[in-house]
């Protein structure tokens, strides 16, 4: 969780100029946190008797990429949506490139709206709110984050607060 929060911290306003860098560092960790947790309750699910293809199954290892090989052309093309560029007619052809470029565009198109879902504001409050009891820096909150998600993680961060014990 640590590391999925200082994505977030990467991706504020005043950590410009490290943003790339950071969030990659910070998202392949959590990345290689969460790879290591499957595969100990994997471990623990072989261990207890759980087939071997029940097991590959749960694990989803159809999905599983290597990030050594880099950004491939679907990625590229979900990027080329997201930031309103064509894509050329060979890459069209394919068509997990077509499916990842339109999944691009409809993601630009919902982060132009509003946020008007409030299972999603909430969300984004209480995770903005565990980071900064975290890094106890409630006080950011005001200066990146829209006013309404400022106020329900500063919410969040005050019911996180650790009570002084009383003094007699």
């Amino acid at each position: 969780m640590q590391h999925c929060q200082e994505v977030l911290r990467y991706t504020e306003p005043d950590q410009a100029h490290s943003w790339k860098r950071m969030t990659l560092y910070r998202s392949t960790d959590a990345a290689d946190t969460m790879n290591m947790m499957a595969m100990l309750i994997a471990a623990y699910c072989q261990h207890t008797g759980m087939a071997r293809d029940t097991l590959q199954s749960y694990l989803q290892v159809g999905q599983q990429e290597l990030r050594s090989a880099g950004p491939q052309d679907d990625d590229r093309a979900h990027v080329a949506g997201m930031v309103g560029e064509a894509l050329s007619y060979e890459a069209m052809r394919v068509p997990a490139n077509r499916m990842r470029h339109h999944r691009g565009q409809r993601q630009a198109e919902q982060a132009q709206r509003p946020e008007d879902d409030p299972q999603k504001l909430f969300t984004e409050a209480c995770l903005h709110g565990l980071r900064a009891r975290l890094c106890d820096d409630v006080e950011a909150l005001d200066s990146y984050l829209p006013p309404q998600v400022a106020a329900m993680a500063r919410q969040v961060a005050e019911c996180l607060e650790v009570p002084e014990p009383a003094t007699a």
